[in-house]
């Protein structure tokens, strides 16, 4: 049945496509992705690095997921906790999650990103 998943789509409000380019893009070091053109059409931008695809779509009733979130492997925790400080985003670490370091931080419309390292 299910092999993997293909993305994940985070909600954005309308008109914030260069705020978030400048985060997923610039701060993340993610690339943006070309959205079909139909979908283009819809506003919203699509980011891919290495197996992880984020899609961001516009939702005209936007609402941040406080709770919700993709949990983002990195190879380099630290560096990407400080690379987040340095460009204001938030970063609360998390201990609970055993066999892991872990924490939670923000995109620049209020989504929950959560950012880990398997520690074994």
């Amino acid at each position: 049945m299910l092999r993997a998943i293909d993305h994940v789509q985070l909600a954005m409000p309308p008109g914030t496509e260069d705020a978030l380019r400048d985060f997923y893009g610039g701060v993340l070091g993610m690339t943006e992705v070309p959205k079909p053109p139909a979908l283009a059409a819809r506003g919203g931008c699509w980011f891919r690095a290495g197996g992880v695809q984020l899609h961001l779509g516009v939702d005209d009733d936007f609402r941040p997921a406080r709770k919700a979130h993709p949990g983002l492997l990195v190879a380099d925790l630290d560096a990407c906790a400080a690379r987040l400080a340095a460009h204001g985003a938030p970063v609360e670490w998390d201990a609970g999650l055993p066999g892991h370091r872990r924490f939670h931080s923000t995109d620049p419309v209020g989504n929950r990103l959560e950012f880990l390292r398997p520690t074994g």
